[in-house]
């Protein structure tokens, strides 16, 4: 381990930078896919340590850095020479008041006086000043994220830097230390047992306090270890806990121990509840910088299933079943991880830094980079995981303290394109959930599934027309990123008989003419009853992919089939959805429950037939006329692919648009909205629905008169496909700035819980921009001719393609990292 503290020559990319009040709501997330996370806050503090196998929001234990500076020579008592403070920007505006003071942790404790917080997901860098200071210090957090590379990017670990600066005209001593309460054996309340320590364990180029807790139950989900490790030359000083003492005099003790000379004294009296420390000293000459590094890991085995049941909404709970952690099969405990990881933290750094900059250095504008940064946040926070087996499961978001709707919920999984770019390995993982364990006989697919996968994987007995379909469009694009052919033979009988099952009678498209007059289970959790734009484009989508992925696979008949229907069903659907100005709902009746076939429809708790509800005759919850802003997914997901739907350009060109001019609000001071409220006053969004014709129905779907990001980035990827990119960058630039970090963390947006999946759609504005389309199987790239250096990002393919105009021609060319056979560069004729 001979270099262990990263290369400080890799300057971290910058998309954001966050002043004043904007800090007051950061939390960017810090961990591996699947391992749980800490989050640096705003002012630089760690904070919602989730890292037991379940969220645990809030959870915000004793844990910090410090840094004391003076003279070499000065003695304790100079005051003015010597001086200490927590690593942090003073506490916000909104910290100060509490029915005991400041509920923040550690509120009493010296911190700089100003600062900003610059991003570039993963990097989050948090610089720091006091004029009382001679220092400007510089807190550098990030986990790895390399693309194509699952297990480089699944590390249970905070890389947390510190940078000093000296700004005066001396030479200072500058000591770091660094602070973790051992957590092991956290309770859901968030009670901590009474039986943890540290020990110290000293590694080739690493000091380690490893942090266990006897008479923890082996099953218990915070069963495990931590660890907290300064690396580089060994830790000058530490301690393996503090002093037991009353009235908050345990961390008097300690401050008073660190700020006296820099170095830390074991305590006089028996350790309390074990808090560990670890200090390093350095010299630093006037003008000059030096750099600390450290590590938290953490190893926490035993992650659970969850519980689901389908008479009703789902349950969040865990169930008792232990499936495991992926990540704890490949190090011993937190020991180990900082044995493994730590002599690769600056090749994982610099690779990480080339995927960030390919999306900050390209010409998309900035506040379309900003969002298909941030939001890969969503893979490393809580509501990702990876069984022990290494399979790729996830709920749809979190609550507070449990996942929120369970079951890799395959109808909120088809917005996200970050997954498929950015890991292909693991989208095979999925697709192997949905066409292996989640499908049944009749070829009807659980839209949730079920863990145990062997036992439970089609537990929940009921099919969305939107999920399944578009799971066999993210089977194809799966393909197209990794030319695995192999595998889509695999799954391709499952996938069939996934096609065939909107053709069973009763069922969805029962008469093959291509149009859904069927019962549709959807995303906004109720069933449409006749088409719609948005199940439509999701229909005709899955069979655009059915055609390429059977001739792919020899099945020419099975292709003709998926071709006939296709071409029936685009015209149908422009003939019976198209209302002359966008894609409504023609609603067709089921009449009576024994016209809807069984697994297509749920019934929820409160139900009731005397108000209609439950009216098949006469449905509500319906779209009606209404312009929904996602009624082309499906459409700009094919687009995506290189599919043709085959709907009428002029008529999904003017619907796009009609999205844009219909559905944004300057305002919502004047908006009812009777459900769920994320955007409001002076905010601007698109509603998921607007009724221009002023027909509304009298209980229209749920979520209506809602604003989520998923379906506003879903709208600006149809914006940009069009060419309209400055109607795109407007919509992405209202969600950004709602989540400015003054209101809202903008690196956790919200819909069904935190860190939604479906907030993930922006991804695919990296390609949408330029309308890239990438074929791995034949090493091709293929685009507009849009001036500018253009993102590609695909597994380990990463890099930009640079279009310019010379002359009167265009040419283009690819920059970057690309594994096997060389890239192909096509740029269209016309954009």
């Amino acid at each position: 381990m001979s270099e262990t503290i990263p290369r400080r020559d890799i300057e971290w990319p910058v998309v954001r930078r966050y002043r004043g009040a904007e800090l007051t709501r950061i939390a960017m997330p810090i961990g591996g896919i699947g391992t749980g996370c800490v989050s640096l806050g705003g002012r630089g503090q760690l904070i919602d340590w989730e890292l037991f196998n379940r969220p645990a929001k809030g959870f915000n234990p004793d844990s910090f850095f410090c840094v004391r500076t003076s003279q070499p020579g000065a003695s304790g008592a100079s005051r003015g020479e010597t001086q200490a403070r927590v690593l942090e920007i003073g506490l916000s505006d909104a910290e100060f008041d509490g029915p005991h003071g400041s509920p923040a942790a550690l509120a009493g404790l010296p911190r700089f006086r100003s600062g900003e917080f610059a991003a570039a997901y993963p990097f989050g860098q948090v610089t720091m000043t006091d004029p009382d200071l001679p220092i400007e210090a510089t807190v550098r957090a990030f986990n790895p994220l390399v693309p194509g590379d699952a297990e480089a990017s699944g590390l249970p670990a905070v890389s947390y830097q510190v940078r000093i600066r000296n700004t005066s005209a001396a030479e200072l001593e500058v000591s770091v230390c660094g602070t973790l309460r051992n957590v092991v054996g956290r309770e859901i309340s968030g009670e901590l047992p009474k039986t943890s320590s540290f020990t110290l364990r000293q590694l080739q180029g690493a000091t380690v306090l490893l942090g266990t807790a006897a008479a923890v139950p082996a099953d218990h989900e915070a069963a495990g270890t931590v660890a907290l490790a300064a690396l580089g030359s060994p830790a000058d000083s530490h301690r393996l806990g503090w002093a037991r003492r009353s009235w908050g005099d345990s961390l008097l003790d300690f401050w008073d121990d660190f700020a006296a000379d820099g170095r830390l004294d074991p305590p006089d009296q028996t350790a309390a509840a074990a808090t560990g420390s670890l200090v390093q000293t350095r010299r630093v000459p006037p003008g000059a910088c030096v750099d600390f590094g450290f590590l938290i890991t953490w190893h926490f085995p035993n992650r659970r299933g969850w519980t689901h049941r389908y008479q009703g909404p789902p349950n969040h709970s865990h169930s008792s079943d232990i499936v495991g952690n992926h990540y704890t099969g490949r190090f011993a405990d937190a020991l180990d991880v900082v044995r493994q990881f730590a002599p690769k933290l600056g090749e994982l750094e610099q690779r990480t830094e080339q995927y960030v900059s390919t999306v900050t250095t390209s010409s998309l504008p900035p506040a379309v980079q900003d969002a298909v940064l941030s939001n890969a946040a969503v893979l490393k926070s809580p509501t990702c995981f990876r069984i022990a087996d290494g399979t790729f499961l996830a709920w749809e978001g979190c609550n507070p303290d449990s996942g929120s709707c369970h079951g890799s919920c395959t109808h909120v999984w088809n917005y996200q394109y970050a997954l498929e770019q950015l890991f292909p390995e693991l989208a095979w993982s999925m697709r192997e959930v949905e066409f292996a364990h989640a499908l049944d006989e009749r070829g009807m697919m659980s839209f949730r599934a079920g863990l145990p996968l062997a036992t439970e994987g089609t537990g929940w007995p009921v099919a969305a027309a939107d999920g399944q379909m578009g799971a066999l469009l993210r089977l194809y694009r799966t393909w197209q990123f990794t030319g695995r052919t192999d595998l889509l033979e695999r799954h391709w009988p499952a996938a069939r008989k996934a096609m065939e099952f909107a053709w069973i009678p009763l069922g969805w498209d029962a008469d093959r003419d291509g149009v859904m007059e069927g019962c549709q289970h959807n995303t906004m959790d109720v069933e449409y009853y006749g088409p719609s734009g948005v199940n439509q484009s999701w229909y005709l989508a899955a069979l655009a992919a059915c055609v390429e992925m059977a001739e792919l696979v020899g099945d020419r008949e099975f292709a003709v089939t998926c071709g006939e229907i296709l071409a029936l069903g685009a015209a149908g659907t422009d003939a019976d959805v198209w209302n002359g100005e966008y894609y409504q709902q023609r609603i067709i009746p089921a009449g009576s429950a024994d016209r809807i076939a069984r697994g297509l429809r749920i019934r929820y708790d409160g139900d009731n037939p005397d108000v209609g509800s439950d009216d098949l005759a006469d449905p509500d919850l319906q779209i009606g006329a209404g312009c929904t802003s996602d009624q082309l997914v499906g459409h700009a997901a094919a687009l995506l692919c290189g599919l043709d739907t085959g709907l009428d350009p002029g008529h999904t060109a003017a619907a796009t648009r009609a999205v844009a001019r219909h559905n944004h609000r300057g305002e919502f001071f004047s908006h009812v909205n009777h459900l769920r409220t994320y955007a409001q006053g002076d905010e601007h969004g698109l509603l998921n629905c607007a009724f221009p014709r002023g027909d509304r129905p009298l209980r229209p779907f749920p979520y209506c008169d809602e604003v989520w990001t998923g379906l506003e980035y879903t709208a600006a990827i149809g914006l940009a496909l069009l060419g309209d990119r400055a109607s795109a960058e407007h919509a992405v630039a209202d969600v950004r700035a709602r989540y400015s970090g003054r209101r809202r963390n903008p690196f956790n947006e919200v819909e069904c819980g935190d860190h939604y999946v479906r907030s993930m759609a922006s991804f695919g504005l990296a390609h949408a921009w330029p309308r890239t389309v990438v074929q791995v199987a034949t090493g091709s790239i293929e685009l507009d001719p849009l001036p500018g250096r253009w993102p590609v990002i695909v597994g380990p393919l990463v890099g930009q393609v640079e279009v310019a105009r010379v002359g009167g021609e265009v040419r283009a060319r690819f920059v970057g990292s690309a594994p096997g056979k060389p890239v192909a560069v096509r740029v269209r004729a016309h954009a």
